[in-house]
């Protein structure tokens, strides 16, 4: 059974978009179930507002039956996860909020602060709803994060690469990522070389006993960047070994007062193999 892991936020925000179905939310109950932790599930739908002064009392009808459609739907789906989370036979908690985008994301960000992680769906549009709850939750909650592809519905920790670049954000990572990396078969530190300077920074050699007092049996390996790509090298690395999960820390620039996730994560958020547990 996972260790330190009591309780699981998972996330999913209905658009009304006929997009394939979760994962996060297969994933996440199949997570609970290893870990034999509380789940709670927010199936959020995201609220139309009208902002035109002069928009027509037709136009304002349609807004209201959209809104009114998205909510059904974000009910039906946190109804249907209860139900499976049942059939688990997981303690689980359902919340069905319609909000406007600021307060949905500050609803989810709160929330996630309560619970040990969050589990979400990967989205690979930079300016989806659920690319901005990815950010908010990695910037602003405190707590790791789950990213789930499409195709990644059952929980798995037999292989697990961890992203070292002997950076902090590394070693936040690293730590919260503990209860999986003791439960793994095999766990690899893997630095990816020549894309920046990594000298002045603690290396993967140095920081494996820390994880072997902690019962974890690791290998250490360099690989080159290919063709300068960190965020590639990881992928073909997961891939050729067929790996359960990366963990890494997630960078976060500013841009015009507005915070944007660095290249890398940018990068394997928009095509990543296998689940991306990821911290700031």
């Amino acid at each position: 059974m996972l260790q330190n892991i009591r309780s699981i936020l998972i996330g999913i925000t209905e658009e009304g978009d006929a997009e394939e179905r979760s994962a996060a939310l297969p994933y996440g109950l199949s997570l609970a179930r290893q870990a034999d932790a509380h789940v709670t599930v927010q199936a959020a739908s995201l609220k139309l507002t009208v902002t035109h002064a002069f928009i027509s009392a037709f136009a304002e009808g349609l807004v209201a039956t959209e809104n009114r459609r998205l909510d059904v739907l974000a009910r039906t789906v946190a109804d249907e996860s209860q139900r499976a989370a049942a059939a688990s036979g997981l303690a689980c908690t359902t919340q069905a909020p319609h909000l406007a985008y600021p307060f949905l994301v500050r609803s989810f960000t709160s929330l996630a602060r309560s619970h040990d992680l969050t589990v979400l769906d990967s989205e690979p549009i930079a300016l989806a709803v659920d690319r901005g709850l990815i950010e908010a939750v990695l910037t602003d909650s405190g707590r790791p994060l789950i990213v789930v592809p499409q195709g990644r519905e059952t929980f798995r920790e037999d292989r697990i690469i961890v992203a070292w670049d002997g950076s902090a954000k590394a070693a936040r990572a690293l730590n919260d990522a503990l209860p999986f990396l003791r439960a793994a078969n095999q766990v690899e530190l893997v630095s990816v070389t020549g894309e920046k300077d990594l000298a002045h920074t603690v290396p993967g050699a140095e920081i494996a006993p820390h994880l072997t007092r902690h019962g974890i049996a690791v290998n250490v390996l360099a690989l080159p960047a290919l063709k300068g790509d960190v965020a590639g090298t990881l992928r073909n690395h997961a891939h050729l070994t067929r790996a359960d999960m990366i963990v890494m820390g997630a960078y976060v620039h500013s841009r015009l007062r507005e915070m944007m996730l660095g290249g890398t994560t940018q990068s394997l958020l928009k095509d990543c193999p296998v689940p991306l547990f990821l911290s700031y």
